[in-house]
């Protein structure tokens, strides 16, 4: 899921910024502890590919606030939600997250992270990396944060400009406004049923 734009194939070298507040070092470590995953050898093959995910998972899930990407994503209509439904609904987003990234987190090959900085704002924050691919392409990212205990998380990111909730809102809100959100979680659940 998310581990594409997290962290994806592990190659040799990271550059970091020479300023790292707490949200961006926090966002490091959970990097680092992915791609020591993906450069496990021990995890290597499609032998592995079921416990090499599962631990990206675990580690991901420590920093992404599924709850609150969640709740951004139906934007108004999470208000009118019960507390069944929400439920219902969060563990139905994130495997939709996992399910279209999870592939490409093995696909990708990445020459160099750079994290470019951050912005806080008392208990939000965006940190910038710049992701350099093998083939020398750069891509933009920008993760959303936000303070939550001691834990800084994240709740939203972008590539290249293109907000992942936003995205998700844009069609979750076309589909409940055409029909409902009971076909929403229909349509969540088939897409589930097809792994």
């Amino acid at each position: 899921m998310i581990q594409a734009i997290l962290c994806v194939s592990f190659t040799f070298g990271r550059a970091a910024t020479g300023f790292a507040g707490e949200p961006l070092e926090q966002l490091r470590q959970t990097t680092d502890k992915v791609l020591s995953v993906l450069a496990d050898q021990a995890l290597k093959g499609s032998a592995k590919t079921r416990e090499r995910r599962e631990r990206i998972q675990k580690i991901v899930d420590e920093r992404f606030d599924w709850e609150e990407m969640a709740r951004r994503s139906l934007a108004r209509h999470w208000a009118q939600r019960t507390p069944e439904e929400k439920r219902e609904f969060i563990p139905l987003f994130k495997e939709l997250l996992e399910r279209v990234y999870a592939d490409k987190v093995e696909g990708y090959s990445w020459n160099k992270i750079l994290y470019e900085g951050e912005h806080t704002d008392g208990n939000y924050a965006a940190v910038k990396v710049k992701i350099t691919t093998a083939k020398d392409q750069a891509i933009h990212v920008e993760y959303r944060i936000w303070k939550k205990g001691n834990d800084w998380l994240v709740y939203d990111f972008s590539v290249e400009g293109v907000g992942l909730v936003n995205n998700y809102r844009t069609q979750f809100n076309e589909i409940i406004l055409k029909s409902s959100f009971q076909e929403l979680i229909k349509r969540l659940k088939a897409k589930s049923a097809q792994n």
